[in-house]
């Protein structure tokens, strides 16, 4: 078959009329017959593929394009040829013939041809030049990825990954991204150019197979760039810069010989040098490299490494600002945290704390009156500095209300009240972040604890016979929602009862299981653990949280104790003033047996106006305590009216109203409280030697 001869039995006119369409025809034009060979190309078919040396009639059409990928191609022309469907617009990729070998894409348009009788002809091809047209489809498809795939994290190194392993092998060959130390660390250089001597660390690296040697610096190694040469041309006037024919030798290059050497050796021949920069910010440096590409880059494709650089560094921005902000959350945090729980009468303690993650989780040990203790655990289950602000407002707030001396249900009512302020000032775009909280007060005296949740999980309690239960405390609201009313749960605790308060962070580490069995877990833990009571904590902990997590951990153990006789002394009297003498000689007789000789009358005074107040306000008997720690001597009276007295001046002819005076003058600190009945006044002194 000649060139240009289509041997359909047309006949004359046939030929004649296909001419006349066909040869005038400025686009490459093709018929195919019905084993889709070409029967005809007009002259600007046989133009365009007469470089390669090869006709194409007879041959098929993806003969004429050896280096495209053609299965496509083969699919189209036999769904036109066998459903008479035309198909517009099939792409051809491949690379023009002849030494430039440049990319080259065929736009062609498919029709089945019949004649009257319906037989079936072959199929007419068209094709126009989409080359243009399809790297700019490339080009926005690439930036509609980056759109899903940059910044899919808040992490510096990811993101810079990111942009590396999504722009090799779409646009270069190979990819570095590197960024400065203080972004890393969440802070801000400078604003404006750097300087030279500002060092960059590699972030980032991704390369075609064969060109991992390439890099002179590996992923978290130092970049330095030679003085004068684009990289620091770029990042002085921060822009982007287009670098062709490296295979030159440029003068610049030659200052860096080792990168030179690597260069020439892997065949580099453009690179693309465009800053990272955001919000005035300026981040680092990504660097594109083509070596196994053989055409350079050219300014479309500098134009799409800066749209995609701007994109990258927008997220790299967002990331340190959050390094930043978690940074500064977990300082917070960690001074927040006490630095060191102080020594306690009533309970032993030890505790872990790892504020790794990104909540607000804490804990507190507060000392109450009358050597009682406050043991506190909460939870922010959200990120960011607000979180650990927040956390901050509600232990200043948990410390004042428990300096009230309020049981443990009004305390959370009242944080509850607290929160719900805080949620109205928030700014509206700014979300709620929902507090959980768990408060319980100790008393060494009665061994009774007195607990409240806000939604908090229960503590877990190992008892001396080294079992191990959860305690059954009502859960209410978490802090800021719901209706803010709390029920308080009694428990009875034997000397040397360990109780263990957690967070959710500690339960949640393994991630999985449900809250039950996570809690058995940690039972199991509790009861295995030996040794030192800090000994058991850390092992617990190692327990349940083995390996780093994204979750804070909060574990507190607390060992209940119990005050002897050496310690304690509890009286009742009956409502009757000669109780008052005999309450005041019991006084006597116990500070001289605790060898506090030389408190007993004023105590014995405080005692007597205490009682005093009780026989002359109730009707029914009262108690008198007194409580001697290490620092301080408590003599304390309950009674069973609620009304708590007011501390004022009397007259000089009033004949009463001196009491609560006289007890202040004498004593460190004084207050009230309420009591299972009623109230308790308590009065404390400092002990000093006799």
């Amino acid at each position: 078959m000649e060139w240009g001869r289509w041997d359909s039995g047309a006949g004359p006119l046939g030929e004649a009329v296909l001419t006349a369409l066909f040869t005038r025809a400025q686009t490459p034009m093709y018929l195919l017959d019905t084993e889709l060979r070409i029967t005809y190309a007009n002259p600007a078919a046989q133009d365009t593929h007469r470089p390669s040396g090869g006709a194409p009639a007879g041959r098929h059409l993806w003969d004429l394009h050896p280096d495209a990928e053609t299965d496509r191609l083969r699919e189209a022309l036999g769904q036109v040829l066998k459903t008479g469907t035309p198909r517009l617009g099939v792409l051809l990729q491949g690379r023009t013939p002849g030494p430039e070998h440049r990319p080259h894409v065929l736009s062609l348009d498919l029709h089945r041809l019949q004649d009257a009788e319906g037989r079936i002809l072959g199929i007419a091809a068209s094709a126009t030049d989409g080359t243009e047209e399809h790297r700019a489809r490339s080009r926005q498809a690439l930036l509609h990825q980056a759109a899903g795939s940059i910044g899919t994290t808040l992490d510096v190194l990811r993101t810079a990954q990111e942009l590396a392993d999504l722009t090799v092998p779409a646009l270069a060959d190979g990819v570095a991204v590197d960024v400065l130390d203080s972004v890393l660390r969440g802070q801000a250089p400078p604003s404006g150019p750097l300087l030279d001597s500002l060092p960059l660390r590699r972030a980032a690296y991704s390369a075609r197979p064969g060109g991992e040697d390439i890099a002179i610096h590996q992923v978290g190694e130092v970049s330095a760039f030679a003085s004068n040469t684009p990289y620091t041309a770029c990042l002085a006037d921060l822009r982007p810069r287009l670098v062709t024919d490296i295979q030159h030798d440029p003068t610049w290059l030659a200052r860096e010989p080792e990168r030179r050497r690597r260069f020439l050796a892997h065949g580099v021949h453009s690179l693309l040098l465009v800053p990272l920069a955001a919000r005035g910010v300026v981040l680092g440096l990504a660097v594109f490299l083509r070596w196994h590409t053989p055409e350079p880059f050219d300014r479309q494709d500098l134009a799409l490494a800066a749209d995609l650089a701007a994109r990258t560094a927008l997220c790299l921005d967002n990331a340190r600002l959050y390094n930043r902000e978690r940074s500064i959350a977990r300082l917070l945090q960690l001074d927040l945290r006490p630095p060191q729980v102080a020594a306690h009468i009533a309970v032993d303690t030890a505790h872990t704390y790892r504020p790794t993650g990104p909540g607000a989780d804490w804990f507190d040990v507060i000392p109450l009156s009358s050597a009682r203790v406050a043991l506190a655990v909460g939870d922010i289950p959200a990120p960011g500095l607000q979180s650990a602000a927040r956390v901050g407002e509600l232990r200043v707030a948990l410390s004042a209300l428990s300096a009230m001396d309020l049981p443990p249900d009004e305390i959370l009512e009242r944080l509850h009240a607290l929160t719900v302020r805080f949620r109205a000032e928030l700014p509206p775009q700014e979300p709620h972040r929902p507090v959980s909280c768990l408060y319980a007060v100790y008393d060494p005296v009665t061994g009774r604890c007195t607990a409240a949740s806000s939604g908090h999980p229960p503590p877990a309690l190992l008892w001396p016979d080294g079992t191990v239960s959860f305690a059954e405390i009502p859960a209410g609201p978490i802090l800021g929602r719901g209706n803010g009313q709390y029920q308080a749960a009694e428990l009875q605790l034997p000397e040397g009862t360990t109780l263990a308060f957690y967070n959710t962070g500690l339960l949640h580490t393994t991630g999985g299981d449900t809250t039950a069995a996570q809690q058995r877990r940690l039972g199991q833990a509790l009861a295995s653990a030996a040794g030192t009571l800090q000994d058991r904590c850390d092992a617990v902990h190692y327990a349940m949280a083995p390996h780093d997590t994204d979750h804070d951990v909060v574990l507190l153990l607390a060992r209940t104790r119990l005050l002897g006789a050496d310690r304690a002394a509890a009286w009742t009297w009956p409502n009757d003033p000669s109780a008052i003498a005999d309450a005041r000689s019991a006084v006597r007789r116990t500070l001289a047996a605790w060898g506090l000789h030389h408190l007993g009358d004023s105590t014995a005074l405080i005692a007597s106006e205490l009682a005093t107040n009780a026989v002359r306000y109730t009707s029914t008997p009262f108690q008198l305590r007194l409580i001697r720690t290490e620092y301080s001597l408590t003599c304390e009276v309950i009674d069973d009216n609620g009304t708590a007295p007011q501390l004022r001046h009397a007259d000089d002819t009033d004949e009463g109203g001196r009491g609560l005076f006289i007890t202040s003058q004498l004593t460190e600190n004084w207050g009230v409280r309420p009591a299972r009945r009623g109230k308790a006044i308590w009065a404390e002194q400092a002990l000093h030697p006799a």
